[in-house]
């Protein structure tokens, strides 16, 4: 008879570790938002879309999108804390 191998390996399954600027990718999310905003204005120009209609509620959209953005900031620029 073979002995047994009784010897354990316990293998603990980590998360991966985030690269630093992970967090701050997701803030890209601004840049293409502001650019499909400009596009909206760009074809409105062109086209002659009345626009005053929506003013209130764009305006309204931006000073969320604003508070958005800072908190985003503050949540990518956190220290990570890890709970073993």
């Amino acid at each position: 008879m073979e002995p047994l191998d009784t010897d354990l390996e316990y293998v603990i399954n980590e998360p991966r570790p985030a690269t630093p600027g992970s967090r701050m990718n997701a803030l890209l999310i601004f840049p293409v938002l502001g650019a499909l905003l400009i596009l909206v204005f760009i074809f409105a120009a062109i086209f002659q879309w009345d626009l005053s209609d929506l003013i209130d509620s764009l305006i309204g959209l931006l000073v969320l999108l604003f508070f958005a953005f800072i908190a985003m900031i503050f949540w990518a620029l956190a220290p990570r804390t890890h709970h073993a």
